[in-house]
């Protein structure tokens, strides 16, 4: 048996090995293997889960790539990709016996093609940037998480990140035309086409969303957008947080489309007022903010529609965003919600689950019902106009079990939006965060059918193991089989 400090001696000889065998394809100042240069990427932005890599290497050119994942094939090193480290459920958290791949040194703008509408990026550019670039030519890229100023458009594929305007613009899925990767062979494959359509099956769509479990995203060609001539947000306040719930269904089934629709419960309002003094009502129990974009006529026709549905719907105040520096404010407080609640909690444990728009009230208020029974706040942020939650569970990590509490928490809401025909995950992705989520939301034969599609790309399973997917083993542990046996967790709750 050896001692801990044998042990320690052992990972740092292999990393010294390994790093003289990784220098022979990469600079030496892309192969960090000191366990001070490691520390860094421990984690993602859930911070609750932590490993230290084995190695970590900072490639900057496609064939750097390919070299790389061909001799960790060849040593059968399990590979984590890393974008910007934004990413909210665990899911760029590394293998403590693997490589964790960084690039973010792929951080360029190819080219913007006006022509086309489109442009090509390396997967470390960051999502506002290439708006940014696009802005001289009248033309913006759309989906925009609130991580936007610093998280990666390969982070973004990997997860199918949406933002505050996937409502009408949808999320990263419905804006990508191409991508090429790198698979574990060191192969590179083009997926996609410049076109709006591409021959074959649609494998853009099975890549967005994989969680760096099929390939190493290493450019992306986009969409791009014509900056609208005008938008203008309207804010809503509501003193029961049903009525706001509610009302985000009245105003889908009234045939309005939003740019975006967002809502914020009271914590979630208090925090972001204090931190960005973005002119919200704090009494209120809820506020929904509904932006309408298009053409001058269009967005005064709109927004006197909104107006009156909101207030219809029992809105207790409705402001129309007077100006643009206004308007950006509004959107400033939701934008920095997350860092906001930060400041009024040791802790706090983001959720991400979706669910249909007719049942946003009631899920609300069962989930104040669970935050009483578990005796942890929580506050709601949330894309209200396609159901994406974001409840943010708080915590204190320095008292015992509340870490647990949290977790457990966290998994009650996502099994009840499961319950009422949603899914665990919207925008996050499953990561380690919700893999035990997994066996609830699928039965055995699905979750081999995705066993079997990584395999197709992946054969040993080396890129990301452990992610997003659960074993049959680990579900059975779980508990979750007898879920698809007809017991569920809320039988209350049937009646949705």
């Amino acid at each position: 048996m050896h001692s801990p400090d044998q042990s320690s001696q052992q990972r740092a000889s292999r990393r010294k090995d390994l790093a003289r065998q990784f220098c022979r394809i990469l600079p030496t100042d892309s192969v960090l293997y000191h366990e001070d240069e490691l520390r860094p990427y421990e984690c993602d932005g859930l911070s609750a889960y932590r490993r230290v890599p084995l190695i970590a290497l900072l490639p900057e050119t496609i064939p750097q790539v390919q070299e790389t994942l061909r001799l960790c094939r060849k040593l059968r090193l399990p590979v984590v990709t890393r974008g910007a480290g934004t990413g909210l459920s665990g899911g760029a958290v590394p293998h403590e016996d693997g490589v964790l791949l960084s690039l973010t040194k792929f951080n360029r703008i190819l080219q913007v093609d006006v022509a086309n509408m489109c442009a090509r990026v390396q997967p470390g550019v960051r999502n506002l940037a290439i708006s940014e670039a696009a802005r001289p030519h009248g033309l913006y890229y759309a989906p925009d998480p609130s991580s936007q100023i610093a998280c990666s458009i390969g982070g973004n594929v990997a997860e199918n990140a949406g933002g505050v305007h996937c409502l009408k613009y949808g999320l990263t899925v419905h804006n990508l035309l191409e991508v090429t990767l790198v698979t574990i062979d060191g192969e590179v494959l083009t997926i996609g086409s410049g076109g709006l359509d591409s021959p074959g099956y649609d494998l853009l769509a099975l890549l967005t969303g994989s969680e760096g479990m099929l390939g190493v995203v290493v450019e992306v060609l986009v969409k791009l957008l014509p900056v609208p001539e005008r938008a203008q947000v309207v804010l809503a306040a509501y003193d029961r947080i049903e009525q706001a719930g509610n009302a985000v269904a009245e105003l889908i089934a009234a045939g309005i489309l939003p740019a975006g629709l967002e809502m914020m419960d009271n914590p979630a309002i208090r925090a972001a007022e204090d931190f960005v003094h973005a002119g919200y009502p704090t009494q209120a129990a809820a506020i929904l903010l509904c932006e309408v974009d298009g053409t001058n006529a269009e967005v005064s026709e709109e927004i006197l529609r909104v107006r009156r549905l909101l207030l219809a719907s029992g809105a207790s105040e409705v402001r129309t965003a007077r100006d643009e520096a206004q308007r950006q404010r509004f959107w400033a407080g939701r934008k920095s919600a997350f860092p906001a609640v930060g400041r009024i909690s040791p802790d706090y444990y983001c959720m991400d689950g979706t669910i249909p728009r007719k049942h946003l009230g009631q899920v609300l208020r069962e989930i104040g019902r669970m935050s009483e029974e578990f005796g942890l706040r929580v506050a709601n942020v949330f894309h209200a106009g396609d159901g994406n939650l974001h409840p943010l569970i708080l915590y204190d990590a320095n008292k015992p079990n509340e870490l647990e509490q949290a977790e457990q928490l966290g998994g009650k809401i996502l099994e009840l939006c499961v319950q009422v025909g949603g899914t665990i995950t919207g925008e996050h992705g499953v990561g380690l965060e919700k893999i035990n989520q997994m066996c609830v939301q699928f039965p055995p034969a699905e979750l081999e059918t995705f066993h079997a599609v990584k395999a197709v790309f992946d054969p040993e399973t080396l890129l990301n193991p452990g992610k997003a997917i659960p074993t049959l083993a680990r579900c059975a542990e779980f508990g979750a089989m007898h879920v698809h046996g007809g017991k569920l967790p809320f039988p209350e709750l049937e009646r949705f």
